[in-house]
């Protein structure tokens, strides 16, 4: 298999190794046993699973590498976290805390201010949700947090709602058969009807059928703005011929429609 290299922070991601669960299980013995050196497989080992949680962020325009140095401070903290106990696999456990970090990151650097008071709801919240997924491995209600934290609900959701990072229109979702579909691509302009659609494309069909000086001339009038007097002194002639092509232009597009 032809492996592209591509490199962050340094590291050439073809090269990094992968993991299986039975070696991943043996190493975190290893760790808990006292074995400092299984702590670097284990971070080694896992760095593609820190890249591809990377590039969900992307089109944040923050810098691929802060991302991914962010991201491997995620992991480090699931790795000294993690209980075999729990009896699920690592990149389960992992995957919320390491986009709990980037998230965090991407949080303190926001480009829109919130309030201390605010940002530290928001924070109690966070902390509490990561405390009750360590402990129930499920997701928290808005009630649970509330309850744990002692904040009313709709405080909790104000709060988690104002740190939000604005969504990018060019932000990739979920597409079928592997095509990225993009959120500007679900909305609809409320603007836009089949009947301005078609008489759009009638119009056009029928300048497209005029002369190359008509054409001129309404483009100048009607998208640049211009005065009859301005367009006259450019193209040098009177501004009596201009006022008679812009209305023989006219009037053939009102004939042209009528048909339609």
């Amino acid at each position: 298999m032809i492996r592209t290299r591509v490199e962050i922070c340094g590291i050439d991601t073809s090269n990094l190794p992968l993991l299986s669960n039975e070696v991943m299980r043996e190493t975190f013995i290893r760790l808990q046993n006292g074995d400092e050196s299984a702590r670097e497989e284990l971070v080694i080992g896992n760095l593609r699973l820190v890249l591809s949680l990377v590039q969900r962020f992307t089109y944040r325009g923050e810098q691929a590498d802060d991302l991914f140095q962010v991201g491997c401070i995620g992991l480090l903290k699931s790795i000294d976290n993690f209980d075999l106990k729990h009896n699920v696999r690592f990149s389960t456990y992992a995957v919320p805390m390491i986009i709990g970090e980037i998230k965090r990151h991407l949080r303190d650097h926001h480009a829109i201010r919130v309030s201390r008071s605010l940002r530290d709801i928001a924070y109690k919240a966070i902390r509490a949700k990561e405390q009750f997924v360590n402990e129930h491995q499920k997701e928290p209600k808005i009630s649970d947090l509330a309850e744990v934290t002692g904040i009313p609900e709709d405080d909790i959701l104000f709060a988690l709602d104002a740190i939000q990072d604005p969504m990018s229109l060019h932000e990739p979702m979920n597409g079928e058969g592997g095509d990225p579909v993009y959120i500007m691509d679900q909305l609809q302009d409320t603007r836009v009807s089949e009947e301005r659609w078609l008489t759009y494309v009638s119009v056009k069909d029928t300048v497209s059928k005029m002369t190359d000086r008509q054409q001129l001339i309404l483009s100048k009038r009607f998208y640049l703005g211009q005065t009859q007097t301005e367009i006259a002194k450019e193209l040098g002639i009177s501004q009596a011929q201009i006022s008679r092509l812009e209305k023989n232009a006219i009037q053939i597009v009102r004939e042209n429609m009528e048909k339609k």
